[in-house]
């Protein structure tokens, strides 16, 4: 029975997510802007119900399971730091990042901050790792989830969920996207909570009783929460790396108003943040009652075994889509990054129809890519923190640096203008050496790295800066 829902929910999904791509194929091949930021015009609900699909994925509803089986209440630290970055995300960044029109954060900071092709590169390049492992990450849930479920072989799901996310983002761009997504966003709120409370029936409701039964099974270090260095560390990494993320930038350039990006960000990130926190609780819940099952099959066995059936389906159907809806997203994020950072490298100048080529072609490359990596990797997890590291030692500091830096403080940032005091040597410095320092050194030293040397080479060097105009044809949309 199971076995064959499945499969009728992902050929109702296909049809249904293809046929959205296909019909705002139109729409996004009007201009790259309208491909990669919709044309600026997604109205508040929008921007929470598609925030909130994006960030759900598989990593979300399985990964984090996987890790509140092994881990315990201590990963509920690195769930608040990534989820909590959402949070502060909106409330710091959104709305500011709502004014604007750019269609990348690399653009956003080559524009107001640094003024260095070479340095918008390697923004673009590390932004660009983050996405690739998100990719990743949803293609390795929807594999293994499939795989308990149907006992089919996750390379082969991994392939077709591929070319199902490949298809609609390509030919409808962020339009498409943002469409599957919002209905995505409706379901994960509604299923999800029907999720979580027949979860938590399974030990009545009660923490004391989920702490007695994982005491029981010897398995007391679950139950205790430990803030070493180590907690604290997977706190600031998922907070500072989620900073430097595309996908949500681009959301919030694609807003109608910076109100409507902060707001929308904001009551995303607070669901989203209630319903991870609950994910690793499923997955200690899995792991009180079968001690010895398999880290991966926390959320799967919990579905399969301890629930009705028809809950089951309907999880299982919404995992499969939600991550399919997160790929698709981070997917339309690495093409726009590519695009309009990698192609246009140097000053080289593309038509918008050749923009919009390369952008479904890519759509195309990326994603195949993407289906690469979610086959040789190890952990969904695991995938992610890695690129988060990158992130948070190298474009987060400068980004920090840059807005905190300002020429002259009573000026607002504006498109087109200059107001930063990080020169191009400045920014390329402390972005190269906070990524490598980070990756060899840990979180602490890299971000520290790139910090500092971002301010001090840029005193050094700042007789050679030379900004002019930006060559980003990016405008402001009022508030």
């Amino acid at each position: 029975m199971i076995e064959v829902a499945a499969w009728v929910i992902t050929a109702v999904f296909a049809v249904f997510a293809v046929g959205i791509g296909w019909v705002n194929r139109g729409a996004a091949g009007r201009s790259f802007s309208h491909f990669a930021i919709a044309g600026t015009g997604l109205p508040l609900v929008v921007i929470a119900f598609t925030d909130l699909s994006t960030i759900m994925g598989a990593g979300n509803f399985v990964g984090e399971a996987e890790e509140g089986h092994q881990v315990g209440y201590s990963q509920l630290a690195f769930v608040l730091g990534e989820q909590g970055a959402k949070i502060a995300f909106a409330l710091l960044f959104a709305g500011f990042a709502g004014r604007f029109a750019y269609r990348t954060l690399a653009e956003m900071m080559h524009d107001l901050l640094l003024r260095d092709p070479i340095a918008r590169l390697i923004v673009a390049l590390l932004t660009l790792a983050l996405m690739m492992s998100w990719i990743g990450g949803q293609g390795l849930g929807m594999g293994l989830l499939f795989e308990v479920f149907t006992g089919t072989d996750p390379t082969l799901i991994i392939l077709l969920f591929t070319a199902i996310f490949i298809a609609y983002a390509a030919l409808g761009g962020m339009h498409a996207v943002a469409k599957v997504e919002f209905v995505l966003g409706i379901l994960i709120v509604v299923v999800g909570l029907v999720y979580y409370l027949s979860a938590f029936s399974l030990v009545d409701f009660d923490p004391r009783q989920l702490n007695t039964r994982l005491d029981a099974a010897g398995l007391h270090e679950l139950t205790s929460f430990h803030l070493g260095w180590e907690t604290v560390t997977l706190f600031l990494t998922g907070l500072l790396g989620v900073l430097g993320a595309q996908s949500y930038w681009q959301r919030c350039f694609a807003a109608e108003s910076g109100r409507s990006a902060r707001t929308g960000m904001l009551v995303a990130g607070v669901i989203a943040t209630v319903f991870i926190c609950g994910t690793v609780l499923v997955g200690m819940i899995s792991r009180a009652l079968n001690p010895g099952g398999p880290g991966g099959e926390a959320m799967p066995w919990v579905m399969l075994n301890q629930v009705p059936a028809v809950i089951t389906i309907a999880v299982f159907g919404l995992v499969l889509v939600a991550a399919n809806g997160a790929a698709a997203a981070n997917l339309n994020a690495a093409t726009v990054i590519m695009v309009n950072d990698v192609l246009t490298a140097g000053g080289r100048q593309m038509s918008d129809r050749a923009m919009v080529r390369a952008g479904r072609g890519l759509t195309v490359v990326i994603g195949i890519g993407g289906a690469l990596t979610a086959m040789y990797a190890s952990s969904i997890i695991g995938l992610f923190a890695q690129a988060y590291t990158l992130l948070a030692c190298s474009v987060v500091p400068v980004l920090a640096v840059g807005l905190l830096w300002r020429r002259d403080r009573s000026r607002p940032f504006t498109a087109g203008e200059h107001n930063c005091r990080i020169t191009p040597w400045g920014a390329r410095t402390g972005l190269v050496v906070g990524a490598v320092t980070g990756q060899v050194a840990g979180l602490y030293v890299g971000f520290a790295a790139a910090a500092v040397l971002t301010v001090v080479v840029s005193l050094a060097t700042r007789d050679r800066a030379a900004p002019g105009r930006s060559d980003a044809d990016a405008a402001t949309v009022p508030a």
